[in-house]
């Protein structure tokens, strides 16, 4: 997924930073009135490094502060800068003014916040839970200034290139939705909800990172593992000798409900075990439960959006995405949330069939389904997990999959660099080249889980591209994948390797970003068109040319037998009932949450829930949803509140896209360099919609989706 950094410099509504001299407050004046204490904090001036990547190397915890006390006062200064000048208030002493303001609190904050969920610690965590509400508060005294807002409706867009004026467009847009047209006791309220919330948000996150770490399920004895690797076993149980478990195994949380081991243990109560630590593991009604929590910010974020006269939380919030309003994402969910649960009952069948006949003597339960779904799935395919992932090797995929793909629907091209410093050992870093040879970006890739990194896998920018402020893309890619044994190689589940490819869709966005202004840079998009672009990269996966140059044995560096890729294509529909239903769930769910319309409806999280999923038809206790409400990090810890359709709605357009692109010659240069030019370079700049319609010629359908997933022929 595409994380949101909440940053002044980041995400949708928040106040960018500058590293150019032409903000109001030059980076020369700044460092003059530097304290000398303070001289050999790296966030005070530009990083010297490439394309002014972090100097990790020079970054400690004790910059952080200093950095944020002095880039807030800094870019207040430059607030009250823009409201003395008595010129006439044109695009560049308002609009370009506030777009390039905050510099050195954006070079903090950019970094703070990548290495908040990627390698956190006490002192990092401390710092979130102190600043969130300062930095809500700081955003509000901009966002609710009625004399910056006044000015920006004065600053005349006739002239102005289609780029310029768009961001003027999306200020005042901005300006609205954070509550500049309220009366002063709306806002006065609204300033509290805000800074309530963001120290709730930490507050969650903080509390699940934890209960993630201390929910990791410990096992006496090898026997109870049986039916992973040797490889897996020697894993676990190095991780438990780290945690202070000597002679026992330890399996680490990830951060969905399923986890994925299930899919292999053979010991029911093993199964049964690490599925009720995962489901549980925030309601145990210890400090790390999160369900009070929740139930403050869920009856919080109503009272927010009732401060603006909407029903409910998902109409405020939906307003500037591409769904416009909740009806539209609802419906749009139904459309798949029927023929995914009547599938997934068939599949169910099928699977309490091969129980029976196997004489468990036992009711499919959540912690049976991956486990027997793979044996189903083995007899009608033939295909074995174990079967194929050694033939999915962690640098094969990324270097000789996506990179390949890269190079030929692109034109880009990758070199490994080591002499740039990095935040951890395992992070990997490259340089990325344009299709002229030209130098574009760097790129940096985390791979392995670790107890002070956040669940799931995400993308961000260290640095945002934009030609006003000469930029170039920083990257970086984010994974929770197992670490193996020393020595052995890292091999994928199928799962896994989507995923890189997943990913890598939302870099190529950032790194295509072609803008002038990075408040409308790259992934800077709605919520609902940002996975549009990562999740059509999956489909690369699989393209006959590139699945052959990277699916090689990591021993005998021979290609996959073609029996085998035919297997896992015959495959790609298995088990779609499932998967499809707990992702609609999840966003069912999440929507449901932020439609209610009185904080009476907000009952017990755990009761809420039921209920919620009673209502939208996907009750089926086989089948939970990919979040339960406790752990779900994207929606009471991230920026996908009342969002997490997007993925759905993303999905509708990548659906749609690659039937194009297939009916159009497939993984041509061509066909890359049209993606590129009509979907990936445009950034925030254009209409969205349009912009869809102009690469396929037509408005977006759900049937390719349906289709893709096997629900229609």
């Amino acid at each position: 997924m595409k994380r949101i950094i909440y940053t002044l410099g980041m995400a949708s509504m928040l106040i960018g930073y500058s590293c150019n001299s032409s903000s109001v407050m030059s980076e020369q004046n700044t460092t003059e009135k530097l304290d000398p204490k303070y001289s050999n904090n790296p966030f005070f001036v530009k990083s010297s490094l490439q394309y002014q990547a972090p100097e990790f190397d020079k970054i400690k915890n004790e910059h952080y502060k200093p950095a944020f006390d002095f880039g807030l006062a800094q870019q207040l200064k430059e607030i009250e800068a823009i409201l003395a000048n008595n010129d006439k208030p044109t695009f560049e002493n308002t609009v370009l003014a506030l777009e390039n303001s905050g510099e050195v609190l954006g070079r903090a904050q950019i970094v703070f916040y990548n290495l908040a969920s990627a390698n956190t610690n006490d002192e990092i965590q401390k710092l979130q839970r102190e600043y969130a509400p300062i930095f809500a508060a700081h955003r509000d005294k901009i966002y609710l200034n009625e004399a910056l807002y006044k000015r920006f409706k004065q600053v005349e867009t006739s002239k102005l290139d289609a780029e310029s004026k768009r961001l003027v467009e999306y200020y005042l847009q901005n300006f609205e939705i954070a509550g500049a047209n309220l009366n002063a006791d709306q806002k006065s309220r609204l300033k509290t909800i805000n800074q309530e919330l963001a120290s709730l948000s930490t507050e969650f996150s903080s509390k699940l990172l934890k209960a993630r770490e201390e929910g990791a399920v410990v096992f006496d004895h090898i026997a109870d593992l049986d039916g992973l690797s040797s490889d897996e076993i020697a894993a676990a149980k190095a991780d438990a000798e780290a945690a202070g478990f000597k002679g026992k195994y330890l399996l680490n949380l990830q951060n969905t409900t399923q986890q994925p081991a299930l899919q292999s243990l053979t010991n029911r109560k093993s199964r049964e075990k690490l599925f009720k630590a995962s489901w549980q593991r925030a309601e145990k009604g210890d400090a790390n439960d999160t369900r009070a929590t929740i139930d403050k910010i869920a009856k919080l974020r109503l009272e927010k959006a009732q401060l603006f006269g909407k029903r409910n939380f998902a109409e405020w919030k939906l307003q500037d995405q591409m769904a416009k309003t909740p009806e539209a994402a609802f419906e749009l969910m139904q459309q798949l949330a029927k023929p995914a649960i009547e599938t997934a009952k068939v599949e169910a069948k099928e699977i309490q069939s091969l129980i029976d006949k196997q004489k468990g003597n036992f009711k499919l339960e959540p912690w049976d389904w991956n486990f027997y779904a793979e044996q189903v799935r083995k007899a009608k395919y033939d295909l074995d997990e174990n079967e194929i992932k050694p033939y999915f090797e962690l640098n094969n995929v990324l270097e000789k999959g996506v990179f390949y793909a890269a190079e030929k629907f692109y034109g880009l091209t990758f070199k490994k660099r080591t002499d740039l410093p990095v935040y951890h050992p395992d992070v990997m870093v490259y340089e990325v080249f344009d299709r002229d040879g030209s130098s574009l970006a760097l790129y940096y890739l985390d791979f392995y889980t670790r107890n002070n990194k956040g669940g799931g896998a995400w993308m961000n920018n260290f640095v945002e591209q934009s030609h006003n402020l000469n930029q170039k893309p920083v990257i970086t890619n984010v994974y929770n994948y197992q670490k193996p044994a020393a020595g052995k190689p890292t091999l994928l589940t199928f799962d896994e390797v989507i995923t890189t490819f997943h990913e890598f869709g939302h870099t190529l966005h950032g790194l295509f970003a072609d803008q002038k202004y990075k408040s409308l840079s790259g992934t800077n998009v709605p919520r609902d068109f940002v996975e549009f672009p990562s999740q059509i990269n999956e489909h690369f996966a699989l393209v006959p040319e590139v699945l052959a140059n990277y699916a090689l044995h990591y021993e005998t560096n021979k290609p996959m037998p073609n029996a085998l890729v035919e297997k896992i294509k015959k495959a790609a529909n298995f088990n779609q009932g499932y998967y499809t239903s707990e992702l609609v769930a999840a966003a069912m769910l999440d929507m449901t949450y932020h439609t209610v319309t009185s904080a009476d409806e907000l009952i017990p999280v755990l009761e809420f829930e039921k209920n919620a999923l009673n209502r939208s038809g996907l009750n089926m206790k086989e089948v939970p949803p990919r979040y339960h409400s406790p752990y779900f990090a994207h929606v009471w810890g991230g920026g996908y509140s009342a969002g997490y359709y997007a993925y759905i709605w993303s999905e509708t357009l990548d659906s749609d896209a690659w039937e194009w692109i297939e009916a159009n010659g497939g993984m041509t240069r061509k066909n890359g360099d049209r993606f590129r030019a009509y979907i990936l370079s445009i950034g925030n700049a254009k209409d969205l919609n349009k912009a869809f319609e102009d690469f396929t010629g037509r408005k977006p359908s759900i049937d390719p989706l349906l289709r893709r997933r096997g629900f229609k022929k």
